[in-house]
């Protein structure tokens, strides 16, 4: 399969038959497995061997497919697949620290992977240090001899402010910090990031490995030694693991990601290169067109693709925009992003509402900011509905 190109290893990475050799992968909806004799339980129970499963919570033969696939697309060891794309943050995160350590992460996240920084992860005696994740003198500043992690989205959200992986790894690394990157708005299509130098990816699979909007997943992926002997133990006993079906759905939506993903980057870049400058936008938002304050790093980084989202600001502040949602006839109004339909979003009001308006006007999550997930409609269709939409702001 590493010899295999990544279309090839999407269908038919880490694929098992049973005895029927089925084409589709089955479903192994079992939350337990039977054993011939209590001294092969036993023996189980002290070590599992390839192919081998306890309990559902503990692993299951379409998890492992699924954890499988994705790890080749990534370029990882090994991977855990879990309940949700918090539950990989959750997961990564909490099975690395302890009380007394010290945290470095981008202040522009997603407002639940703040929840986990500023309220959890202090509440249980983690110092976090925030810091504003495209100024590499200020990670430099940051990082101590003491600091067990490193924290930032690759793109955050809803910003699109993209950070320079393999420069802030090496800042870790100078001072032994694990690098966990939450790769959700790169893609695994696009970023690379384990080669540039991150050493934990998490993926929310319910976005674009999905792709769908049909259910929550996550994943964590890094070395086999981190995945099974730090993240695995926590995982199982805490049960933030994947159910089998939804591991089946994954499998499914990793089977076009590749050709999904590549259409709704070059939909969004012709959407943000038509409504670049319009009248009734602040700001147009889209790491893929030049005048973008990172553009020059997503050659390098994403190799040149700006990704799947678009955000515009739009004049006019919180009213402008919820008559721009509520005018658009072919973009649906929710919060997820990555998927077969264009979806459009209001940070401030939903996503990051728990934010103090403090640090929203920090982040640039201002009152008419819309993210906007392109889908696979043709993008002539999304222009129309936008400007449209925009004239009625």
């Amino acid at each position: 399969m590493s010899d295999w190109k990544t279309r090839t290893n999407l269908v038919h990475g880490g694929t098992r038959r049973s005895q029927y050799n089925e084409v589709s992968e089955a479903i192994f909806l079992t939350q337990g497995f039977v054993y011939d004799t209590a001294e092969q339980a036993e023996a189980r129970f002290i070590k599992t061997g390839e192919d081998e499963f306890i309990y559902a919570r503990y692993g299951n033969p379409t998890v492992a497919m699924f954890e499988e696939r994705i790890a080749l697309l990534e370029g990882a060891e090994d991977a855990f697949a879990t309940a949700s794309g918090m539950a990989a943050v959750n997961g990564a995160l909490m099975s690395l620290l302890k009380a007394g350590d010290h945290v470095v992460a981008a202040r522009a996240l997603f407002g639940s992977c703040l929840y986990i920084l500023e309220d959890i992860l202090r509440r249980f005696g983690v110092e976090v240090t925030l810091v504003d994740g495209t100024d590499l003198d200020a990670w430099r500043a940051a990082v101590r001899e003491d600091t067990k992690v490193v924290f930032f989205e690759s793109m955050s959200n809803p910003t699109l402010e993209v950070i320079d992986v393999a420069a802030v790894a090496e800042i870790a690394h100078s001072v032994g910090a694990v690098v966990v990157v939450d790769n959700v708005f790169s893609t695994p299509v696009f970023s690379k990031a384990i080669e540039q130098g991150a050493d934990v990816v998490i993926y929310s699979a319910t976005k674009h490995i999905d792709g769908q909007g049909r259910a929550l997943g996550g994943v964590i992926l890094g070395t086999q030694e981190f995945i099974r002997g730090t993240v695995e133990p926590y995982m199982k006993h805490t049960g933030g693991s994947m159910s089998p079906f939804n591991a089946w759905v994954m499998l499914k939506g990793l089977e076009t990601i590749d050709l999904r993903v590549r259409a709704q980057a070059e939909s969004a870049l012709k959407v943000a290169e038509a409504l670049d400058g319009h009248e009734k936008l602040e700001r147009m938002i889209y790491p893929g067109l030049k005048g973008h304050a990172q553009n020059a790093l997503v050659q390098t980084q994403l190799g040149g693709k700006g990704g799947t989202v678009v955000s515009l600001d739009i004049k006019g502040g919180q009213a402008a925009a919820f008559r721009f949602l509520n005018a658009l006839n072919v973009a649906v109004i929710s919060n997820n992003l990555g998927d077969a339909k264009s979806i459009a979003t209001h940070p401030a009001t939903t996503t990051h509402q728990r934010l103090p308006d403090d640090q929203k006007v920090e982040l640039g999550i201002t009152p008419g900011l819309v993210r906007f997930s392109i889908g696979l409609e043709d993008a002539d269709d999304l222009v129309a509905d936008i400007k449209q939409a925009l004239d009625q702001a």
